[in-house]
């Protein structure tokens, strides 16, 4: 177990004086001289850390959360007393919870108060990656809910799906296109989520590389980015949608200017009621004149986590909402039925499901509450991946998916293989696994209950199906 510590023992020793400048004049605002103090004394300690919890699979034998710290917003959310290593934690490579800093977990209680959450919606995380609050807002929603990831970056977009396979939620599209090539679904959306890429300045503490590239410049370039971003999102929600705007940022070019900017486009302010004792500062974020329109900080001196803005607007202009196309062109086939009794066996319910193959071979079952919207999905969206990744077909043998492994649909009766912790570690270096007892055919390899993966057993070898580019690479001895 390690300890993660700040970015400097000195607290603001070495960083922007601009930066620093800003926060003196902004914290001051709060309370006279002793604001600016207590947020310099934040920083030379160690960075919180927090996860988040899967409701999907805690409930399986698993994740021990008795005795840790809850955080207050987020009923999923924990704070843990030091850093393990989570890569050598089966239960992380399960899914069962995911590494999320505290602050950032506000959007949940964000949702509570501003969503109806009991009925389906169509929700868009317009900047996903890396997955932390699309798999919030996975948890959150409905689970007959559409929820799009999108991230623009390629680059991120495999850890993003990654994230999001571990999570397990069938009901997702991962698509990878810039906000503005989206024009198919204009009013389409009840929520849209947009976590700004910004400039880091409340990440200062655990970023050293934040803090090295921030100027009063870049400050100005992500303004001027966020700003082209939600006007790109504005057209997506339908008339009457919530959108959600964040940052993990403090100054008020990239936060009040932004609210701003939405008020004065067809969008009205949705406040929040937060305990105080939360002690997360509400910020006039409006009109200096009337101070219509707020938004909500997180300061690191006042609550147990990172810097983090958000803001909640509510769609006042009309947008005209798409009409779904059964006759939509479609790049999949649905499976006969002899290939949909193959694929079925391996879901827990699958009269939910229905079931279809990509040109590539690859086998998808799709939510058929969701079906229709998939369907015009498939073609209004041309970087995308959607429904549970089930498998190929191999002549006659069907070969699973890792997806389908940590799929929250998984059928719970199939076979499987309990590991020991030690040989959990060695089915996540990609090492093939020797038993006393000779098992055959496909297992889910377990670890006190959760699922980790495929192997397959031959004689007394198991071979190792998990995907090689998951394989972990650090030394597991000191851990087993």
């Amino acid at each position: 177990m390690t300890t993660h510590k700040p970015v400097s023992p000195e607290g603001t020793a070495g960083w922007p004086p601009a930066f620093l400048a800003q926060m003196k004049a902004q914290l001051g605002t709060i309370q006279s001289g002793a604001e600016f103090t207590e947020f310099e004394e934040a920083l030379r300690q160690p960075t919180p850390v927090s996860i988040r919890m899967n409701p999907r699979k805690v409930a399986d034998p698993g994740y021990n959360t008795t005795g840790l710290a809850q955080i207050p917003w987020c009923p999923q959310g924990f704070y843990l007393p030091e850093r393990p290593s989570f890569t050598l934690d089966p239960f992380f490579q399960a899914g069962a919870y995911y590494v999320q800093e505290a602050s950032s977990m506000l959007l949940h209680e964000v949702l509570r108060q501003t969503v109806n959450l009991s009925r389906p919606l169509r929700v868009l995380d317009l900047c996903a990656a890396p997955g932390g609050k699309s798999t919030l807002l996975a948890s959150a929603l409905h689970p007959d809910s559409l929820l799009i990831c999108n991230e623009v970056i390629r680059s991120r977009v495999s850890v993003l799906r990654e994230n999001l396979d571990k999570w397990g939620y069938p009901n997702v599209v991962v698509s990878n296109h810039d906000p503005e090539d989206m024009p198919n679904l204009a009013g389409f959306f009840d929520v849209v989520l947009v976590d700004a890429p910004c400039s880091g300045e409340g990440l200062f503490r655990k970023d050293p590389d934040a803090m090295q590239e921030w100027s009063e410049a870049s400050v100005d370039l992500c303004s001027a980015r966020q700003k082209r971003i939600l006007a790109a999102a504005a057209p997506l929600l339908d008339t009457g949608g919530v959108l959600i705007y964040s940052t993990c940022t403090y100054n008020d070019a990239e936060n009040a200017e932004n609210v701003r900017y939405l008020t004065e486009r067809g969008f009205r302010n949705r406040p929040l009621i937060l305990p105080a004792e939360w002690n997360i500062v509400e910020r006039q974020a409006g009109d200096p004149e009337t101070g219509d329109a707020v938004g909500y900080q997180c300061y690191p001196h006042r609550v147990r986590g990172e810097g983090f803005f958000i803001s909640v607007f509510q769609k006042t202009s009309f947008t005209a909402v798409v009409k779904l196309d059964a006759r939509t062109f479609r790049t999949i086939r649905a499976l006969r039925p002899r290939e949909t009794a193959s694929a079925a066996k391996w879901l827990e319910n699958p009269a939910d499901f229905s079931f279809w193959e990509k040109p590539n071979g690859d086998v998808m079952a799709l939510p058929k509450a969701l079906e229709k919207t998939f369907l015009f999905l498939d073609s209004a969206l041309k970087s995308k991946g959607f429904g549970l990744e089930m498998g190929q077909f191999k002549g006659q043998d069907f070969i699973p998916s890792h997806a389908l492994a940590l799929s929250t649909a998984v059928n719970r009766q199939l076979p499987g293989l309990e590991l020991s912790k030690e040989d959990a570690l060695r089915y996540f270096k990609k090492e093939n696994l020797v038993f006393d007892e000779p098992v055959k055919g496909w297992l889910l390899a377990r670890y006190q209950g959760m699922n980790l993966g495929w192997v397959k057993g031959v004689g007394t070898r198991v071979n190792n199906y998990l995907p090689k580019d998951w394989r972990i690479r650090m030394d597991i001895k000191e851990y087993v």
